[in-house]
């Protein structure tokens, strides 16, 4: 069979690959940076049986729009590429935030050997050996089930914009929308279909679609008080404690890892003692100052109030060094964080100190005019930014709300 795989830099050339091995003829074409192996000219002189294209990629590309032979996601080609041949336990996590809290929860719970993959790495369990980094394309699944076969273990792997359905379980951690694909496709929207070749799915709360009658609605399932979650599964209950489920950004990923515990048969306990990811609500002394790192790449107004509100309650203080901003170039831009929602963020904590990380916003903008006269400092990096916060502090505290890729 001759294939087309397009895009080589967001997961195409794994794909590329497994279907050589299967015998396949494939061309891979890089459509954002145009160069080779095969070019976009030379794709359109070709004829395919099958065109295999990332969900992002604009519908309207040329290869796309006058298309002859069927095409598929690379969601898709992964779960057709992998066929019966994954782990017994495979639980695919995708969404607009939460997923890395998510993954890791979830990964506290599952006894035994396995293998965790997400945006802060990819870990061998119990050891939490850090194995290596890359991305969260589907087509990156496919080492992580290598490895979790290998290891004879279980698999929790994040996967951004969709799942392979590969797997035992999904989950949508979050009911969060914003338009991709050249502004042509609603990303909750490309989730949910994917979603339709899931055995189980679980879905966050305020997702009403029903993609599939293998679904359970965390609302349905998972009330959380405090600093207490009860989970009701059919017969099944179960409830656990941790402070971090008062915080609006653990509460709905630990319900959601607690629910997901119980659908694959294990008690979710264990919960009890998970502890704050480094850069997701990190809690920290330095010099006397209280840090709340939320710099990740799921940073957004929500979770930058959110850090900012939890900083002034556990400092006792309203003075806040915020530093804010999106870092160019590591690859956390999927899911951007928009000039006006730091605008946003911004306005409503009133920080004492503003520092600011990455691109800022061109001349005769509001957003420029409104930001020029507030700033402290304008760095490059996360660790420019929280070097200058260090510096300018004395009282009160360190919110870092950056978005990277961590």
């Amino acid at each position: 069979m001759k294939t087309l795989v397009l895009d080589a830099i967001h997961g195409g050339r794994p794909i590329a690959a497994a279907f050589v091995s299967r015998g396949d003829q494939v061309d891979l074409v890089d459509v954002y940076r145009g160069t080779g192996p095969v070019s976009v000219e030379e794709a359109r002189t070709r004829t395919y049986d099958l065109i295999v294209a990332p969900v992002h990629l604009d519908p309207d590309h040329p290869l796309l729009k006058s298309a002859t032979a069927p095409v598929i996601s690379h969601h898709e080609a992964v779960r057709q590429l992998l066929g019966k041949n994954v782990p017994e336990i495979m639980v695919e996590i995708t969404g607009a935030r939460g997923k890395t809290t998510t993954a890791h929860a979830l990964a506290s719970v599952l006894p035994g050997p396995g293998i965790l993959h997400t945006s802060s790495g990819t870990f061998r369990y119990p050891e939490k050996e850090f194995i290596s980094r890359s991305s969260i394309t589907p087509g990156s699944v496919m080492e992580a089930v290598r490895l979790a076969r290998e290891t004879r273990g279980w698999l929790i792997a994040e996967e951004s914009l969709g799942l392979t359905g590969a797997g035992t379980l999904g989950v949508i951690t979050s009911s969060g929308d914003y338009r991709f694909a050249a502004g042509k496709k609603s990303a909750l929207l490309a989730k949910l279909a994917s979603a339709r070749s899931c055995q189980n799915l679980l879905l966050a709360e305020g997702i009403t679609d029903n993609p599939k009658d293998t679904v359970v609605h965390l609302e349905n399932a998972a009330s959380c008080t405090g600093t207490e979650c009860t989970i009701s599964l059919g017969t099944a209950n179960s409830r656990f404690t941790n402070p971090l489920i008062a915080l609006p950004a653990y509460r709905d990923s630990l319900a959601l890892a607690g629910t997901a515990a119980m659908m694959l048969g294990f008690d979710p306990f264990p919960l009890s003692r998970f502890t704050a990811l480094t850069g997701r609500m990190e809690v920290r002394q330095e010099g006397g100052i209280l840090v709340v790192d939320n710099a990740n790449s799921g940073t957004n107004l929500s979770t930058t109030i959110d850090a900012a509100q939890y900083a002034r309650n556990v400092s006792g203080s309203d003075a806040i060094t915020l530093v804010i901003g999106q870092q160019e170039g590591d690859g956390a831009v999927c899911e951007g964080f928009a000039f006006d929602q730091m605008l946003a963020a911004i306005e409503a904590i009133r920080p004492a100190v503003l520092v600011w990380v990455g691109r800022f916003p061109e001349p005769g903008t509001p957003e420029h005019t409104a930001l020029t006269s507030n700033i402290s400092s304008r760095v490059a990096t996360l660790e420019e930014g929280y070097t200058q916060a260090q510096q300018k502090t004395v009282q009160g505290s360190i919110v870092l709300a950056v978005k990277t890729w961590r």
